[in-house]
């Protein structure tokens, strides 16, 4: 804490000694991921809370664990569900001073046929707000912010709503340290373990029996990146997945697939780069060229848009500083 101290009470209400110690958690470890996140500190006696910080800081805790009590008298709080309120808070950027300078964007909810999806946080707003306005769209970030579950939904209601007539996703055939002649059976069933990913997603948006029909019919297609040469994709949701294991060769191949009346998502971890060593990755290369594009939307996801366990945010910040020599 700095000599520039401030803090500001307040008091939640009804009091209730049930609802506080779920607000609070085991040994007070709710409000120490608030803490944390926040940078500041929380002091409570009873329903009577006292929080200590610099100004945007303090007024984005106070709306948290305002929030936080009220959905403590509806339900169970974890520490999963506690990092997940947070992520869609957006509590970091409500934590920072303003930024006159960025539009705040409105939300943007996805329809599929299972449930609606909402983004989480600031960035996967402005991400999906991307999809659906850009033709071409870029999301860029380490594993577990979304960037794929997304673009598949965007892709299902873009299906659903006859905007496109099919769906294309399609990912490299590359992994670390495979090969796909080690695999058995024949190429289908090669590719199929690298595909998984986008099945799962489509499966729990569309159902298992349904996806299986559309793919019969031709109105999906899951195919590996090879696939895509020589074609022009007409009307289509076209999604690369783990594009930072294209070339630039195979991403330049991809992006002019695009025919009238398609859209296309990319998206990759550019810190997971599979590809033999001294080979640029296709991802990388394509943001440094095709930045100031007009049409083409990035989205930049950093370790604080991850929505998985509270540890992979922490594991994706090790990772960036660096192992120790």
């Amino acid at each position: 804490m700095t000599e520039t101290l401030e803090s500001n009470d307040l008091l939640l209400e009804p009091a209730d000694n049930e609802r506080l110690a779920n607000l609070c958690g085991q040994f007070d470890q709710h409000l120490r991921q608030v803490e944390t996140r926040l940078g500041v500190e929380i002091n409570n006696r009873g329903n009577a809370f006292r929080v200590l910080g610099d100004g945007p800081a303090i007024a984005a805790a106070d709306a948290v664990l305002r929030d936080l009590y009220a959905e403590a008298g509806r339900s169970r709080l974890t520490p999963e569900r506690v990092h997940l309120f947070l992520q869609q808070a957006g509590v970091e950027e409500a934590a920072a001073p303003p930024a006159d300078t960025e539009e705040r964007l409105p939300e943007s909810t996805l329809q599929t046929r299972k449930g609606m999806i909402r983004p989480r946080g600031p960035n996967q707003t402005r991400y999906v707000h991307g999809l659906l306005t850009n033709d071409i769209n870029f999301g860029v970030g380490p594993a577990g912010t979304g960037k794929t579950y997304l673009a598949v939904a965007c892709a299902v209601q873009a299906l659903e709503e006859d905007r496109v007539k099919r769906l294309v996703l399609t990912r490299p055939a590359v992994e670390a340290g495979e090969r796909l002649g080690f695999l058995p059976g024949d190429l289908a069933q090669k590719v199929d373990p690298y595909l998984r990913p986008l099945y799962d997603a489509l499966w729990e948006m569309l159902g298992f029996e349904r996806v299986g029909k559309l793919i019969e019919r031709g109105v999906i297609e899951i195919a590996p990146l090879a696939y895509m040469r020589g074609r022009t994709l007409n009307d289509a949701f076209v999604l690369l997945d783990e594009a930072q294991n294209t070339t630039g060769e195979q991403m330049k191949m991809f992006l002019t697939r695009i025919g009238f009346g398609s859209a296309a998502a990319i998206t990759g971890d550019v810190t997971q780069v599979d590809l033999p060593r001294g080979t640029e990755s296709g991802l990388r290369q394509a943001v440094e060229i095709l930045r100031d594009v007009e049409g083409i939307g990035f989205t930049f996801f950093q370790s604080r848009d991850v929505v998985r366990h509270t540890l992979v945010q922490r594991i994706v910040d090790a990772y960036d500083r660096g192992s120790p020599a």
